[in-house]
């Protein structure tokens, strides 16, 4: 069981975590349409974006209580 401190400081990170993938969203929509666009820059970014999105499935996953079947 996650106490109240802990639970706290997961949704900051989590929302923290958000922000940065939404960011990275605009980020990436903005530079893909400008021709002609840095592919490298645009293919690191994505994966950030990619690693942002498993840490925020790892968090949320470690934030639901234990299911017992």
């Amino acid at each position: 069981m996650i106490d109240d401190e802990t639970q706290s400081r997961l949704l900051a990170r989590l929302a923290e975590l958000k922000t940065e993938h939404r960011d990275l969203d605009d980020v990436i929509a903005r530079l893909t349409e400008q021709m002609p666009f840095d592919q490298l820059q645009v293919s690191r970014l994505k994966k950030r974006k990619l690693i942002l999105k498993d840490e925020i499935i790892k968090l949320e996953s470690a934030m639901l209580p234990d299911i017992i079947a």
